[in-house]
């Protein structure tokens, strides 16, 4: 005759097999990770011959000039006077730019993969005026070869520039010429050269077209830099270094506007060596300095980011990381059961639960790299409530007991499903949630003696 188990053993054989359904979990969560890898391998594909994620950074006048150095050599005995001739450049930031950009977003697809890419119309202003202290940059005027100043543009990815960019110097068309663009979009770009012999001030107006994907970002320059920002997208995200002054964002679109000083940048007007280049992670928009050795100015930038309201690799991440509580409420319910209701619930029986509550994962991601995550999630949540409410009937007895099961599943499922739709109030809402339930199960369990243990009926009946 077998002696019955008590219910604290039962408890720990149900949590040892909850413990042992967290090695599948922790896989379902790399399988995440792995496609969604595969997603931005195929959104690298999509956006190659597109342009990446743009940095666009002047315009910026270099001006060449000549430095003479006298030094005192000694030869054979002999002292002599040697002149060296150093050609350097200064970096002129503009006193005013005014910057207005269009974005045009088009969303392209390959295969099950999505991305978004866009077409920027970026117009704009500019007003050099050559500065009195250039004593203080180690230059004087008559050292500047101001027939020789260069007008640089940079774009971090030239392959997004788009038909015949126009740049007019005091309302003259300048010839513009490859390469050669501002360092801190990394090098690239374009440029003209421009005769300043007057060194009155310059206004320049330029327009341009330039096509790239995910993020835009704009290195300001100058004394004072006024960006308006323009666009359908209706779900923009702002980052980098300034947030916009003013935004409205709508069904139908956005619009921002920043209005960055001089003195928000800590910049000097006028500058020996360029800044150096900013960098932009392709997937989150995140905009960061290089390792070299530069001023803190150097990295500050504004960021728009074209985001997907919908990342469904991010929303299953999230939901994998609640698995646990979906395992651990419904084997709960298994124990409550089988503690106080006299079902019989073996360990294989908690393993096949467990298993079709992990499956649920696994069918919500195929399923949303297809039709989208609400509508996935519909489908894989109906069909393990489904499965696991019929098998119920079987271990507990009962289609009354397996309809509570059900309850319980559509309750998880749909709750899980508010989490993640609540986003900021989802971790309250969690917790009170779970202050609940444990509160149900301290009342349910009130009367249980967790360190009996029973004999079978069959002993009991005799």
């Amino acid at each position: 005759m077998m002696q019955e188990r008590s219910p604290g053993f039962k408890l720990v054989l149900a949590g040892l097999v909850g413990l042992v359904l967290m090695i599948p979990l922790i896989m379902v969560y790399g399988l995440v990770s792995d496609r969604q890898h595969q997603a931005r391998v195929a959104q690298d594909s999509i956006t190659a011959g597109s342009g990446g994620a743009q940095v666009v950074s002047g315009p910026v006048l270099v001006i060449p000039y000549e430095e003479r150095r006298v030094s005192n050599e000694t030869v054979n005995g002999v002292a002599t006077t040697r002149t060296q001739t150093i050609r350097k450049q200064l970096f002129l930031s503009p006193e005013q730019h005014k910057l207005e950009t269009a974005l045009e977003p088009e969303r392209k697809r390959k295969a099950l993969y999505e991305t978004v890419i866009y077409l920027a119309q970026m117009d704009g202003t500019a007003r050099f005026v050559l500065p009195d202290d250039l004593s203080r940059f180690g230059a004087t005027r008559d050292q500047l070869l101001l027939d020789e100043a260069q007008i640089r543009f940079g774009t971090s990815d030239p392959r997004g520039l788009r038909a015949v960019a126009d740049v007019r110097v005091d309302g003259e068309p300048i010839e513009l010429q490859p390469g050669e663009g501002v360092r801190s979009s990394g090098g690239a770009g374009f440029h003209g050269n421009i005769d300043w012999s007057s060194g009155e001030p310059l206004s320049v107006a330029y327009d341009y077209t330039l096509r790239g994907s995910l993020s835009l970002t704009l290195v300001p320059r100058g004394g004072q830099t006024d960006w308006k920002v323009s666009s359908p997208w209706a779900h923009p995200g702002f980052g980098g270094s300034f947030l916009p002054d003013r935004s409205e964002i709508s069904s139908d679109g956005f619009t921002a506007n920043w209005s960055i000083g001089n003195l928000a940048l800590g910049q000097s007007m006028v500058m020996q060596e360029d800044l150096p280049p900013v960098r932009v992670n392709n997937f989150s928009g995140d905009v960061y300095t290089s390792s070299e050795p530069v001023e803190a100015a150097s990295g500050k930038t504004a960021t728009i980011r074209m985001v997907e309201p919908a990342d469904i690799y991010a929303q299953v991440d999230r939901s994998v990381k609640y698995g646990f509580l979906f395992i651990g409420f419904t084997f709960l319910t298994y124990l409550l059961f089988d503690v106080v209701g006299g079902a019989r619930v073996a360990p294989a029986e908690y393993l096949l639960t467990g298993a079709g509550l992990v499956l649920f994962f696994v069918m919500l991601l195929a399923f949303a790299e297809v039709m989208g995550f609400a509508l996935a999630y519909v489908l894989a949540s109906a069909a393990i409530i489904g499965l696991l409410t019929a098998y119920s009937a079987a271990v507990l007895g009962g289609w009354k007991r397996a309809g509570f099961i059900g309850v319980l599943l559509t309750a998880l499922y749909a709750g899980l499903y508010i989490l993640l739709s609540l986003e900021a109030a989802s971790l309250i809402v969690g917790s009170l949630s779970m202050f609940l339930a444990l509160a149900g199960v301290m009342y349910a369990t009130r009367n249980v003696e967790w360190s009996r243990a029973g004999r079978s009926e069959e002993l009991a009946e005799s």
